[in-house]
């Protein structure tokens, strides 16, 4: 106040804004060195903003008389429009527009006192000071508030503060403690320290302290220089409200730029979490796409089910099947199982900083590649089948082959010779009794012809069995097969000629040997059957069970009780051979010892003879091994079963307690997340058991064993459920994992987290982890949530199903369930949060510079903002300007950009 001639208070909500600490000495306010101080301070002051509209003041009693700049002013720093002023040029024009000045000011809650539009328009110095310093109060320090203190007590303190770690300042006013310059450079130093350094100053140069302060806040801060630094030192007491003014100045400076700091930083957070996120897509989606390329070429190699008809080639390609899958498919099952952990974690980041979930590029969610998988497990079940009876086709082809060889290497023996035989014309110049021989041994002939019809008939039925299943050399047989038949029929035709020939010759020769006739006609068949013996002695067989040996060596042993029959047999026919030598030694007749009926000679028989007798020691042997071979194909089979059934039902428990697990494990998420790890080392310690039945599954293959009859899980079965179990627990990991991650992003306690999961398995009766929507809206209700029982309740339940089941599955899983009620329990960063810190960047304008994103933002966000923000198409938009408004709302799904 002033000698009484003007005072003013200026009133908030609930009571005066601002009250005098100190009373005012009279002789000081009428100083002139304090109204010198007031005049430039405040004219500096308005100019600063007067600025803006492009005009400034020179003499602040002249300049103001009008009310025009007065009016201007108060738009400026209000940013509101005041009624249109007079444009005249008499007294009552300026008196008028003052006026609206004045209505402007008690409009905004500032009572005016003993100030009349009538002393500012005669240019009344102390009165326009005062009206200055009252727009100053309201517009520049009013906001200016801390700890619930007046705005000059919330200024004080504001300076106390930041002045705080600095040596030789004290602020406790504002005359005497900026008087020396050092609170002023502290200020300065606390917020930009690159400007000067406040180490190199001392107390004893006020006026050096001054001025530096002065100049850098005039060049860096954009801070007028509204003090004098001459003034502040030869002043004794510096004016206070000069001194004020000047420090909100440097208050409101330094505080927008905390408050473009605090939006820059907000900016960096979400920019952040969005490059990550779409680091995290970008690397599932290139680990998709490399297992769906595997996938896509390693299907036909499985569907391929063309070998080159041999059973080397077909045991090579089940080595190549072998390798995959001990060595190519592993990987690629971890792989699956590495995408669908990331693609959970991709989700449930994405749901933690309220982002649209993430949609893979088509043919790649989870849903395909178990799909693609699915199809190439089939395809590999169906390739192990297809070769294994490959293999049992090609090994029965392989038999039947040399068997066929066998029989027509001792057709082609036996028939070697014969044609000539029956083309001979040799009786006609023998005697009858040459005749009757020849006669008898072509008899004897057609008997062992006839007994060899059955061996081309096998041997034809063999070349055919070899034609219906595809052997890879089947002309050969057939051309071979062929000529036996041809020689066959030709033999026929030739015996018939013979035979009609000997008839007509027998009519004139009529001698009989009876002995030869005997020995011819029991030689011949016990001959022959000697000679089926020693080939079914010498016959290849093929057998897979224990039973089916013990049948051969059953027949074997039948085939021995014969023996002595055919010994017997055997001992009669030699005494016919001995007899007719005996009598021609007797009667010294060594041409009756050729019999001319026989071509088989005793020599001939005991030969046969010795060697069947020598075969069926060896059979007995082959026998044996064969039966050692089929037991100890018979113990892998036991051994198999014995391991597989124990394995089987291991890993059966194991889903049983990864199953009871997510149901009915409580306590903190970390100890079960311990647990389930603890529980993964423990069935990878069992791998070694799978490994030990895979090197059994080898040996059973290797031994040619296709069927088990002691168990019933395959190696297949095995694999499937080591996989599957693996799978599962990796899932359940997972899940505790991103519990973890929610609670610990979202602020969710662990007691909140311990009731969700409570009341959720109360309500899942079958254990399934899924809720129907009658079990989840008990479950809301039971958590407090109040669901009313008319069609506004059932409105709002359908708004809930559709959050936690947006598939409308019929169902709410778990973490759906989980996901919607710590949504409901805490907040998160939305669009309109950074759509206003961009807002405070740019300075209140609708749109953005990259230049000023490059100023505010760390290098590696601002690109990333340049790079995606579309142009602003707004009005008044600057030369390159920026929608941040529409980039802002894409980030969380809430435009197409």
């Amino acid at each position: 106040m002033q000698g009484g001639q003007y005072q003013y208070e200026y009133d908030q909500q609930e009571g005066n804004y601002m009250e005098q600490e100190e009373e005012w000495e009279r002789d000081l306010l009428l100083d002139p060195a304090w109204e010198k101080q007031q005049r430039k301070t405040f004219t500096a002051w308005c100019n600063s903003h007067l600025r803006k509209a492009g005009t400034q003041i020179e003499d602040i009693e002249e300049d103001f008389r009008n009310g025009l700049k007065l009016m201007l002013l108060l738009e400026i720093l209000s940013g509101e429009e005041l009624p249109k002023p007079d444009r005249g040029r008499m007294r009552f024009h300026k008196i008028a527009n003052v006026n609206k000045a004045l209505d402007f000011i008690a409009s905004k809650g500032v009572k005016l006192v003993s100030i009349g539009a009538e002393e500012i328009v005669d240019g009344n110095a102390k009165m326009t000071l005062g009206l200055i310093w009252t727009i100053i109060l309201r517009f520049a320090i009013q906001d200016i508030s801390m700890e619930e203190m007046t705005a000059k007590e919330g200024l004080l303190l504001w300076c106390q503060r930041k002045t705080a770690p600095y040596k030789n300042v004290n602020v406790q006013n504002f005359h005497l403690s900026f008087k020396d310059g050092l609170a002023f450079c502290a200020l300065i130093h606390r917020h930009r320290p690159e400007l000067l350094d406040y180490h190199k100053l001392s107390k004893d140069n006020p006026l050096e302290n001054l001025n530096l302060a002065f100049d850098i806040a005039e060049k860096h801060l954009d801070i007028p220089r509204m003090l004098d630094a001459e003034d502040m030192v030869n002043t004794v007491k510096p004016d206070e409200r000069a001194v004020m003014t000047y420090v909100s100045c440097y208050y409101h400076a330094f505080a927008g730029a905390q408050k473009a700091e605090t939006a820059a930083n907000r900016i960096c957070k979400v920019l952040k979490v969005n490059q990550e996120n779409e680091r995290l897509m970008q690397e599932y989606e290139g680990l998709a796409s490399d297992l769906l390329n595997w996938i896509r070429q390693t299907k036909p190699w499985l569907e391929n089910k063309t070998t080159d008809n041999t059973l080397p080639g077909t045991q090579h390609k089940l080595g190549e099947f072998r390798d995959y899958r001990r060595v190519h498919k592993p990987p690629r099952l971890q792989q699956k199982a590495t995408l669908e952990t990331m693609f959970n974690t991709i989700q449930t980041k994405l749901r933690l900083s309220n982002r649209p979930a993430f949609m893979p590029t088509e043919g790649k969610m989870i849903g395909d590649i178990n799909n693609a998988w699915k199809g190439l497990e089939n395809a590999e079940k169906g390739f192990e089948e297809w070769l294994l009876s490959e293999l049992m086709r090609l090994e029965r082809l392989d038999h039947l082959a040399r068997k066929f060889k066998q029989k027509a290497d001792s057709h082609e023996s036996w028939t070697s010779g014969k044609d000539e035989y029956l083309r001979s014309q040799d009786f006609r110049s023998c005697k009858l009794t040459d005749l009757k021989a020849l006669k008898k041994k072509h008899e004897a002939f057609e008997s062992d012809l006839a007994a060899h019809q059955e061996r081309v008939e096998q041997i034809a039925a063999i070349a055919h069995e070899l034609n219906n299943l595809g052997y890879h050399d089947s002309a050969a047989v057939n051309a071979r097969c062929q000529r036996i038949c041809d020689g066959w029929d030709t033999f026929g035709q030739l015996t018939g000629k013979r035979r009609q020939a000997l008839e007509e010759a027998e009519r004139l020769m009529e001698r009989i040997d009876h002995l030869h006739l005997e020995f011819a006609k029991r030689s011949a068949p016990f001959n022959n059957w000697m000679d089926g013996a020693r080939e079914d002695l010498n016959d290849m067989f093929i057998v897979h069970t224990v039973e089916e040996i013990q049948s051969l060596i059953d027949a074997h042993e039948q085939f021995k009780q014969t023996l002595g029959e055919a010994d017997r047999e055997y001992n009669s026919i030699i005494g016919i051979d001995g007899e007719i030598r005996r009598f021609a030694q007797q009667y010294n007749l060594p041409g009756v010892i050729n019999n001319p009926y026989s071509n088989i000679t005793g020599q001939q028989l005991n030969a046969l003879w010795s060697q069947i007798k020598q075969c069926v020691p060896e059979r007995d042997g082959i026998l044996g091994q064969e039966m050692q071979r089929q037991q100890a194909n018979e113990r892998l089979r036991r051994h198999f079963a014995e391991k597989a059934n124990a394995v089987g039902p291991w890993i059966e428990r194991q889903m049983d307690m990864i199953a009871n697990m997510g149901i009915q494990t409580a306590g903190p998420l970390e100890e079960q997340l311990k647990k389930l790890k603890a529980f993964e080392a423990q069935v990878q310690q069992y791998k070694p058991h799978i490994d030990e039945l895979e090197k059994i599954n080898q040996s059973v293959q290797e031994a040619m064993i296709f069927d088990n009859k002691y168990t019933q899980y395959t190696m297949e079965t095995i694999r499937v459920g080591w996989e599957q179990l693996l799978t599962n627990l990796a899932k359940c990991t997972n899940e505790v994992e991103n519990q973890i991650l929610l609670r610990d992003s979202k602020g969710v306690t662990e007691q909140q987290m311990k009731e969700y999961r409570i009341s959720f398995n109360h309500f899942d009766k079958g254990r399934t982890r899924r809720l129907e929507p009658k079990e989840f809206k008990a479950c809301l209700v039971s958590l407090g949530y109040n669901i009313r029982d008319d069609p506004q309740g059932d409105a709002d339940f359908q708004r809930i199903m559709g959050i936690v089941d947006a598939s409308r599955t019929g169902h709410v899983t778990y973490q759906s369930f989980l996901d919607f009620m710590t949504r409901e329990a805490v907040d998160t960063d939305t669009a309109d949060q950074v759509i206003s810190s961009f807002q405070i960047l740019s300075g209140d304008k609708p749109y953005i510079t990259a230049e000023t994103l490059r100023a505010e933002l760390p290098p590696e966000q601002a690109d990333y903002c340049i790079a995606r923000m579309p142009p602003y198409r707004g009005p008044g938009a600057a030369p390159g300007a920026l929608d941040y408004t529409a980039f802002s709302m894409s980030l969380y799904g809430q435009s197409d950009l």
